[in-house]
């Protein structure tokens, strides 16, 4: 059997989906109505690889996501539990900070990090931060 490449970074991706309904504040046109999407959010984290080839075990990211994300706004109004004004650009960097908080604190994030985080709002459109952009802003 070969060596595994743990020398190597490796980014790795998991999505998930949410419905979620939510109108937009200040803003002319249809999207200022009740309405709703089902949610594509997509979770990149990059790190060495660890003795067996593995990154991430996708079912801490899937824990994460689970319970800070999902269980907070699928199937939720969205403008009930968000303290700003629901655009997808607000939503993925909130998003961004909240799954980075806990990202930080698994047992094998000595050399992980959260990359990038994408939101889609529908299957055409799409709001994204990632950690170059994040980390500048919080500067």
């Amino acid at each position: 059997m070969s060596q595994p490449y743990h020398t190597r970074k490796v980014s790795v991706t998991k999505i998930f989906t949410f419905d979620s309904a939510h109108r937009l504040d200040d803003y002319i046109g249809k999207c200022a109505n009740l309405h709703g999407h089902t949610y594509k959010l997509e979770v990149e984290v990059k790190g060495r690889t660890d003795h067996r080839g593995i990154v991430v075990d996708f079912a801490d990211l899937k824990k994460i996501v689970t319970e800070h994300i999902l269980a907070k706004y699928d199937h939720q109004f969205l403008n009930d539990h968000l303290p700003f004004n629901t655009t997808a650009e607000n939503m993925v960097v909130f998003f961004f900070e909240t799954i980075d908080t806990y990202v930080n604190k698994l047992d094998s994030a000595q050399d992980i990090s959260l990359q990038r985080v994408r939101l889609w709002e529908t299957p055409t459109c799409y709001a994204e931060i990632t950690r170059e952009d994040f980390d500048r802003e919080s500067k």
